[in-house]
């Protein structure tokens, strides 16, 4: 089954980007491949969905440009598959029989784009730097929140603790009541997450306690 590599801690904004096209279609898809080489994009070329899902692709700004009408799984069944697999990679449709309620069908289930061959070189082009647009923004924030994940994972557990209680909006002597310590060790506490989270204020660590879903946890 198709994956994404391993996601990295560094940003993917300076990774170049990937395009994967799918059609049986040799023609068409070499001349695809070399309309994005000619941008800079790396382009890749498949014959089938079951080739494609073969391959581990990397962690990069991507998108697939999928014909719907392909040998064995449609486009519509591997982009259900990918769906079923939470592989997130937008994807840019392409046929040659297009009509309304495909076109619906696609754009519903998430496609960036529905394109009716023979399409126009800058429809594509705009259509995938959407979706390459789209999927760095998503890799970044996914990166963003790996980073936070593991400052979070690098605190004790009491000053995890101290953490999820300081951003309900407790006051050090509230938190130290709550725990049971004195409240020169909450500060101590507090001292060490704030520079352990890289957390220039509270109004930061708030923020960071939100987007990880802290929650309160036991005392040791």
């Amino acid at each position: 089954m198709v994956e994404r590599a391993s996601k990295k801690s560094s940003t993917t904004a300076e990774c170049e980007p990937a395009v994967y096209v799918i059609d049986d279609d040799v023609g068409l898809r070499d001349a695809l491949a070399r309309l994005f080489r000619s941008i800079g994009y790396r382009a890749e070329v498949f014959t089938s969905a079951t080739e494609l899902l073969k391959r581990r692709l990397p962690s990069v700004p991507s998108c697939l440009v999928l014909d719907v009408r392909l040998p064995g799984l449609s486009g519509f069944d591997l982009h259900a598959e990918l769906t079923k697999s939470d592989i997130r990679i937008p994807i840019v449709f392409m046929t040659a029989h297009g009509d309304i309620p495909m076109s619906v069908r696609a754009m519903k289930g998430g496609a960036i784009d529905f394109l009716t061959k023979p399409f126009r070189d800058q429809d594509m082009l705009d259509a995938v730097a959407t979706a390459i647009s789209r999927d760095r923004d998503r890799l970044d924030t996914e990166t963003e929140q790996l980073n936070l994940q593991k400052l979070f994972s690098s605190l004790t557990s009491r000053e995890q603790e101290v953490m999820a209680l300081v951003t309900k909006g407790l006051m050090n002597k509230q938190v130290a009541a709550e725990v049971g310590l004195s409240e020169i060790t909450v500060k101590i506490h507090r001292g060490h997450l704030m520079k352990k989270m890289k957390a220039n204020s509270l109004a930061d660590l708030v923020k960071m306690a939100e987007a990880l879903g802290v929650n309160r946890t036991k005392s040791r």
